[in-house]
């Protein structure tokens, strides 16, 4: 099994998932210059996974040419309630490495669900990714980004209308015929 049968489809749900419906406005701009690292981690526990992190971390901090990684773990934090439990152990990590106020950590997941949401709603699906995953951010570029962005408040909101404007039903198909998810 290569690490492309995970990768590929995370690649693939960036640009025609999250760019190609400006989910994201600053994504498409790293991902032409190819400046987006899609790693792959082999965890099969949440301390394995801590240990990827730090290290991928560590990686962003030395290697500037690495604008973004998203860190793709299919093998551990499939529930997505332990899953966003274990986003608290992954600030704490930031706060440990002195990290805290130069990287955030955004998170995806295939059954992502916001607070004061159904689960089924479709608003969901601007954090539903084909795998679990963590987004590693530089908060730098984030802060310059935003600063040259209209309203940069507003995305999530735009976002939504988006989503519900296309309708659950199109979304839904969209997601599932871009690439197969470790539900199919």
């Amino acid at each position: 099994m290569t690490d492309n049968i995970f990768i590929d489809p995370v690649r693939h749900w960036l640009e025609s998932f999250v760019i190609e419906l400006n989910l994201c406005p600053f994504a498409k701009r790293e991902f032409i210059t190819n400046r987006v690292r899609f790693q792959l981690s082999k965890a099969t526990t949440e301390q394995q996974l801590i240990d990827d992190l730090q290290h991928e971390l560590e990686r962003l901090n030395h290697d500037k040419s690495i604008e973004t990684t998203l860190l793709i773990h299919p093998h551990v934090l499939q529930d997505f309630y332990v899953y966003n439990d274990f986003l608290d152990l992954a600030d704490a990590l930031l706060v440990q490495l002195n990290m805290e106020g130069i990287y955030q950590i955004a998170s995806f997941h295939p059954d992502y669900h916001f607070a004061d949401t159904e689960i089924d709603d479709v608003e969901n699906y601007s954090n539903r990714s084909p795998f679990p995953l963590l987004h590693l951010i530089r908060e730098d570029s984030l802060a310059e980004a935003v600063a040259h962005y209209p309203n940069p408040e507003h995305i999530p909101e735009h976002n939504i209308a988006l989503l519900k404007k296309l309708g659950k039903d199109h979304i839904v198909a969209m997601f599932k015929s871009h690439f197969k998810t470790n539900k199919d």
